[in-house]
């Protein structure tokens, strides 16, 4: 059981422990490189769920009632938006195809439900999460220090938790602001010739509402939103980063395969169960978890859990 965590992180003076596992797992079971490379089937499944969504908020939600909308908005299109984002997450490591453009184009295309243009500034900043993870000032997957300070009892985890899509959004810009690339620009530009087709033929009304709806509530209370806690929250001492084995993976592109996708982030979603089993002594004795909703509930009423139960390191140490 960790501490209670009320006026700062946890720091380190080690580095993260990924890359010296990949070392050694590499050592012992060379045969994991086999495992490396694009899935197509990545492609494949991002296509049918960008047409699902579109297909849904042109037509399916228009014809519903307002309950039938909130339910099927709930547990039909927040999953398939959250499943998007975690496309999008797998695309950023170029496992869809084995070139980085079409890779780049693919992502694009996904974030057209989405209908804020994202994809390719969460590549940036999902790369620079992976490289130095839990470093002060370059990690924006860490909430802010007033972030921790104004949210820490069960009521203001809970306002967090409920509301977390927006301080992804922004408090990276507020951390570490990133120069606007060509693909930036490229994804900008895409986004906002595809929402100015969609509007005028399909309306603002039911459909963008529809969307909206869907990117709110998959970054919100919901059961694959818990992923986004279970990850790198401290739930056991000394561990920085955490793996989740149930069945939502089956909806989550195996992102719960957490320790494995650091230690590995060149295995697609497809392969990632595969490590575990090739080397099951490197990961077996690590604290998982069995329930993302468990998560979520154990993070908001607990006093143990709180924003500040994040490892953070200064850069030098990964010199």
């Amino acid at each position: 059981m960790p501490e209670e965590r009320e006026k700062d992180f946890y720091w380190s003076e080690n580095a993260h422990p990924h890359n010296q596992r990949r070392k050694e797992i590499l050592e012992k079971y060379p045969e994991i490189k086999k495992l490396f490379g694009p899935d197509i089937k990545l492609a494949i499944i991002t296509v049918f769920l960008v047409s699902f969504q579109m297909f849904s908020a042109t037509y399916l939600v228009k014809h519903m009632n307002v309950w039938v909308f909130i339910l099927y908005t709930y547990f039909i299109g927040a999953t398939v938006t959250h499943a998007l984002f975690l496309a999008i997450h797998e695309i950023t490591h170029n496992l869809a195809f084995k070139k980085q453009a079409p890779n780049n184009w693919l992502a694009i295309f996904a974030n057209i439900p989405i209908v804020f243009p994202y994809a390719m500034s969460f590549k940036v900043y999902h790369t620079m999460h992976h490289r130095s993870q839990g470093v002060d000032g370059i990690d924006v997957d860490i909430p802010t220090f007033n972030e921790a300070k104004t949210f820490k009892g069960s009521f203001e985890k809970f306002i967090w938790a409920f509301t977390q899509i927006f301080f992804y959004a922004f408090r990276p810009m507020m951390i570490y602001k990133i120069k606007i690339g060509k693909w930036q620009i490229i994804n900008i530009i895409f986004q906002v010739i595809a929402m100015a087709i969609y509007i005028p033929l399909f309306g603002w009304w039911e459909g963008i509402l529809y969307l909206l709806l869907c990117n709110f509530i998959a970054g919100s209370i919901h059961p694959l939103a818990g992923h986004f806690i279970t990850e790198h929250y401290v739930f056991r001492e000394g561990q920085e980063t955490y793996s989740y084995y149930g069945p939502l993976n089956k909806l989550a592109f195996n992102v719960g395969y957490h320790n494995e996708h650091h230690d590995f982030p060149s295995v697609p979603f497809s392969r990632l169960p595969k490590v575990k089993k090739i080397a099951p002594d490197y990961y077996e004795n690590l604290y998982s978890h069995k329930s993302w909703s468990m998560v979520i509930f154990r993070f908001i009423t607990s006093p143990v859990y709180t924003l500040f139960s994040r490892i953070k390191r200064k850069e030098t140490v990964l010199d």
